[in-house]
């Protein structure tokens, strides 16, 4: 069942799996995307292993406060916010929840959300999980096929939504994998649905390339933290991931052969065995 909260004066909607008295899990989602590309079979399982997960919908993304009065981003204007807000948006909804710490983990923007929060409120983080991500700058420019798809034109009808998915996850998606058509047809249908954003997505695009870069912030970190990246990724190249290990003292960096801006299913079982193994032996203190 999909919550409702006030944070940081906007209104977050969110979903949450496993028992409250578990080790509190945030799950942070990418450029335009929902809590429901975090799937709910990958959340039953982070549950299972001792894990309260919750998953969450950005602003300007599905049933989050849509910042329409800022309109669609400018050349030669400001962003209308930065990735530094939406770590500002994820604290507030632990406020919510009556989090005073958690595991983070956030897949690609989500991921620089996640490093932002760390960076901006330590004392929040417990753990720092980082996925198919970047510490920013020009570490890891997209190829020309996946900037082609990433700056595609929107789409106006929910056919549109599916056919141009998986144009887009053939392109992005990992290579050492069978796509899983059904599957992504089915979420950007229901994405379509939950709240299709043409200019939400540019505004955390905006986001994204008017903040400033990360490293140097990120080696003063004092954060247990793992880097998750797939040798294959075209849309956050390999190099985005060992930058943000290199960055982060003491980060361990997994990389998957075959895996690229997804994460596949097969991949899941070792996902998860990789995160409970960091989130279980750095609990935090009793809440």
């Amino acid at each position: 069942m999909t919550s409702t909260v006030s944070a940081h004066g906007i209104d977050i909607a969110y979903e949450s799996f496993g028992s409250p008295d578990g080790r509190p899990l945030l799950l942070i989602m990418g450029l335009g995307a929902q809590l429901i590309h975090w799937d709910d079979e990958l959340c039953e399982q982070l549950a299972e292993q001792g894990h309260h997960v919750v998953r969450f919908d950005n602003r300007d993304a599905g049933m989050s406060t849509h910042l329409h009065e800022a309109g669609a981003p400018a050349p030669g204007k400001p962003a209308p916010y930065l990735l530094d807000d939406m770590a500002a948006d994820t604290a507030g909804l632990m406020d919510a929840l009556g989090w005073p710490a958690a595991h983070v983990m956030g897949a690609s923007m989500g991921g620089m959300i996640a490093q932002s929060l760390a960076i901006r409120h330590p004392e929040r983080v417990l753990t720092l999980i980082s996925i198919m991500s970047t510490p920013g700058g020009a570490v890891a420019p997209p190829s020309e096929s996946a900037r082609s798809v990433l700056f595609a034109k929107p789409v106006t009808t929910r056919e549109e939504a599916m056919t141009q998915a998986l144009a887009t996850w053939s392109v992005i998606g990992s290579p050492g994998y069978e796509l899983d058509r059904e599957r992504v047809q089915r979420l950007a249908g229901q994405a379509f649905d939950r709240g299709h954003d043409p200019a939400g997505f540019a505004r955390q695009l905006a986001a994204i390339m008017a903040s400033p870069d990360r490293t140097e912030a990120l080696t003063r970190l004092n954060v247990p933290a793992l880097v998750i990246h797939g040798a294959d990724d075209q849309l956050v190249p390999l190099s985005g991931g060992q930058a943000t290990a290199a960055a982060i003292p003491g980060a361990e960096l997994k990389v998957f052969p075959g895996m690229g801006h997804d994460l596949p299913r097969a991949l899941w079982p070792e996902l998860v065995e990789a995160v409970t193994k960091l989130t279980a032996g750095h609990a935090g203190p009793a809440r």
